[in-house]
């Protein structure tokens, strides 16, 4: 009998992962601080053409392109003119559960069978439980999900709860805690108990799943549109959405299109507090987890997380709650698409960035996600008022999280917050160093030059800042 104690239990982590995954993560570490990303990714073990036809025969990819002929007209209505370019998204709500989460549960699910495990576990509050969900069902393995779902007090939003009941309905048990750190000792525990595959979000499986969505991204544009978008964006929580879809352009031969991150501006509430909790009108794609993952991308429930999004990003932005209600009725309104929060936060920010691109340019949002009773406008809103926080219209930049939401009073207030990617370099520089008192070999400077997308100059720039 192990110690079932909370230390005893994360004293053994590094093994429980070992045996779940069946990955050894010592075999990728190479020099000091450094690591062989690449070696890591190469653990999947599917080409790009394989996890294309594992996700086809499951229900899951070649997703559709769609323009937003009006939302364009109203971006142009605001633009300078010459300037609105024409937004497009790439439809992942079209998936078998309903979100991009799709790509990444097939490979993990599909993998998890092929190595003989009897069923999957997942940690998440989001529509990767639900996905992970959906396929294990499909092949006919048993799925747990661990939500972090209530405040100490039993309150769950509804975003979440609407997507407990969706794990539920497709066959998963779902064991719902309160926030704070007894989730990540439960989700080991239950690996170790039940001697399941752990079905996470930052394994190379759960990344190189996404990458089938880069790759129809660039596939789609050259058949139906005749060129590539100049610019992507991603919504970016815990980075693996934006990782894997730059990776996929960069396999169908895109390296030119600017990858832009976007976060709902949610600074100053803590995403591990109790009181900050339900203070909150979004469960991802947030600062919360955009920033801190960006940064020290290694906090995940592997000893390595595979979405390492500061590689590939070209621009972070944020916008505000009230902008992202905003456009998610806009698109419902003017497009005839419901749509939930995830995607529309890349949506609220392509709206802002259209307008400083040419006409003739390309902005697309790369994924959608389906909507329910929890997810949309209303339940939010008025789950806000009843946690005290003051909703109304007027200018979204005096919007103050955990306080108000305000939307816009009219579309040419939206806007995005630049991030600095110097200030996001240096704090990852930061993490990454922290406690170190010698000098970097060259081995490690490389190493760091490619995980904040820069050279090595810039590191021994920033190095001599710290």
């Amino acid at each position: 009998m192990l110690d079932k104690s909370y230390e005893s239990v994360m004293a053994r982590k590094n093994s429980i992962m070992k045996n779940s995954i069946q990955i050894d993560y010592d075999e990728f570490e190479s020099e000091g601080i450094a690591f062989d990303y690449e070696k890591m990714m190469a653990e999947a073990g599917y080409a790009l053409d394989e996890m294309v036809d594992i996700q086809s025969k499951l229900g899951v990819g070649d997703t559709p392109i769609v323009e937003l002929t009006n939302l364009t007209k109203l971006a142009r209505k605001y633009a300078p003119s010459g300037k609105g370019a024409r937004i497009f998204i790439k439809d992942e709500a079209a998936n078998a559960s309903g979100s991009f989460k799709d790509r990444r549960a097939t490979i993990s699910v599909y993998h998890a069978k092929k190595l003989g495990y009897k069923g999957v576990v997942t940690a998440t509050s989001g529509n990767y439980g639900a996905a992970v969900a959906a396929h294990a069902a499909k092949l006919g393995l048993k799925c747990i999900v661990v939500q972090e779902c209530f405040d100490s007090k039993g309150v769950g939003q509804p975003e979440i709860v609407e997507k407990a009941r969706k794990c539920e309905a497709l066959g998963a048990e779902v064991v719902q805690l309160t926030v704070g750190p007894e989730l990540f000792y439960k989700f080991l525990l239950l690996i170790e108990e039940t001697g399941y595959f752990n079905a996470s979000l930052y394994t190379p499986f759960g990344i190189a799943g996404i990458e089938t969505l880069g790759a129809e991204i660039v596939q789609q544009f050259d058949e139906k549109i005749g060129r590539q978008p100049d610019v992507v964006v991603a919504t970016n929580a815990g980075g693996g959405n934006l990782t894997g879809t730059a990776r996929g352009m960069r396999l169908a031969g895109n390296k030119s299109t600017q990858i832009v991150g976007a976060s709902v501006d949610l600074s100053g509430l803590h995403m591990a507090s109790d009181t900050d909790f339900n203070r909150k009108s979004f469960t991802t794609g947030h600062t919360g987890f955009g920033v801190p993952f960006t940064t020290g991308p290694d906090r995940s429930d592997v000893p390595r997380s595979a979405a390492r999004p500061l590689r590939y990003m070209d621009r972070y932005v944020l916008v505000n709650q009230g902008e992202v209600f905003f456009i998610t009725e806009a698109l419902a309104n003017l497009e005839g698409l419901e749509k939930g929060p995830a995607g529309n936060t890349s949506l609220a920010a392509a709206f802002a960035l259209a307008q400083e691109m040419d006409k003739e340019q390309i902005i697309l949002v790369q994924e959608t996600e389906y909507t329910g009773a929890g997810k949309s406008v209303q339940p939010q809103l008025s789950f806000a008022r009843d946690n005290g926080i003051n909703v109304t219209f007027g200018d979204p930049g005096d919007e103050v999280p955990g306080k108000s939401i305000i939307l816009p009073s009219t579309p040419e207030q939206i806007s995005v917050k630049e991030l600095d990617l110097g200030y996001l370099r240096k704090s990852f520089v930061k993490n990454a160093t922290k406690g170190l008192d010698r000098e970097l070999s060259a081995k490690e400077l490389e190493f760091l030059a490619d995980e904040t997308g820069s050279s090595v100059s810039n590191v021994k720039k920033i190095i001599a800042e710290l």
